[in-house]
């Protein structure tokens, strides 16, 4: 194109020919850049037929697992370790879940909770020593059977690009309408759907982008509601739950968790308290276990745990009053504190906070 535009310059070409250069170049440069997406494209085809073959090549984890149906629900870990490659993240547990009881988990972030309870739904398999679900080895299981025995609710919720039916039907596929509608309600989230232009027929985006992060929560507790199996997996699901619906919400869970197995990473004093079992894990063990009133009584993790939750509590109540009463350096006062107690909002606050603080644990 250069060239052409500078022979005409100096006369040595023709109007007409370095016009049909400069056109000619343009159709050369967009063959170019077409061979230069094709070889893109070839490029990302090949590393995705190489992560394809990858994964026909892992093998299948319950090839030689059996449909099992154990009699108890108990959970037991022997001498279990575990590594997310090199690093890693628990060491040597040993420790049993008893039938038809529940267990609190907490610790420090990045403490190994989390992959605790994984295990348990064979989402990885441990590097030595085993998980067993009613005396039975985890790896024993088909995942079919294995999955039938439990549900898992965790705050990080994915959902599919589905209608919100199937969505709470994916874990008992026969379910009929009738009972998607009654684990719906249970779980408080009926009155979001109804609302909604197509109701259970609206189709949320992948992952349930159309929905806040405790609309979807409350479709995954209704989905488990539905599934009814007999240990329940938890991030504890009231964490991200609006104080009026929260009362309501945890009614639910205690019709869900009656007579299961549970086991939940808690973040609340109340969820804690009334544990029958308390783990506290730090760097990938075990350092305490027993009831509150046994762990409150010893320095540590546990002890250290209840004293933080409740300064803050004490701390964000007391911002929240000084926010409200336009008095941030002082006490709100007693004519702030009268309106705003007289308002909705006011009234369910407070109902809020003090239930929070006359349950806590001591």
């Amino acid at each position: 194109m250069l060239a052409g535009i500078l022979l005409r310059i100096h006369g040595n070409l023709s109007l007409s020919d370095a016009l049909m250069t400069l056109i000619l170049s343009f159709m050369v440069f967009s063959q170019i850049k077409l061979f230069g997406m094709g070889v893109s494209m070839l490029r990302m085809t090949a590393a995705a037929i190489d992560r394809t073959i990858e994964t026909e090549q892992i093998p299948r984890m319950d090839e030689n697992g059996k449909a099992l149906a154990p009699k108890t629900h108990d959970i037991s870990f022997e001498h279990v370790s575990f590594s997310y490659e090199k690093k890693p993240v628990l060491r040597d547990v040993t420790v049993n879940l008893p039938d038809k009881t529940t267990t609190a988990v907490i610790g420090p972030s990045g403490s190994g909770k989390t992959t605790f309870c994984n295990l348990i739904a064979r989402f990885w398999d441990v590097d030595s020593g085993c998980v067993r679900i009613g005396g039975v080895d985890v790896r024993d299981y088909t995942l079919e059977s294995l999955m039938d025995q439990i549900s898992v609710v965790f705050q990080n919720v994915y959902l599919f690009a589905d209608t919100i039916e199937n969505n709470i039907r994916f874990g008992c596929p026969d379910a009929t309408h009738e009972q998607v509608v009654e684990a719906a309600r249970k779980a408080c989230c009926d009155d979001f759907i109804e609302a909604l232009p197509d109701g259970y027929n609206t189709v949320i985006g992948e992952g349930g982008a159309s929905l806040s992060g405790g609309e979807k929560q409350r479709i995954s507790i209704a989905h488990a509601m539905l599934k009814d199996a007999p240990i329940v997996i938890q991030d504890e699901a009231t964490a991200t739950v609006d104080p009026e619906n929260e009362d309501r919400l945890q009614k639910a869970i205690e019709a869900l968790t009656r007579n299961k197995t549970i086991l939940m990473i808690a973040h609340r004093l109340k969820t804690v308290c009334n544990a029958d079992q308390i783990l506290v894990i730090d760097h990938g063990q075990i350092v305490q276990q027993g009831r509150h009133e046994e762990l409150i009584a010893q320095p540590g993790i546990y002890r250290s745990f209840v004293g933080s939750k409740k300064s803050r509590r004490v701390e964000a109540i007391n911002r929240f009053f000084y926010y409200i009463a336009g008095l941030p350096h002082d006490k709100p006062s007693a004519a702030a504190l009268l309106k705003w107690s007289s308002s909705r909002i006011g009234i369910t606050a407070f109902r809020h906070t003090l239930r929070q603080t006359c349950e806590a644990p001591t």
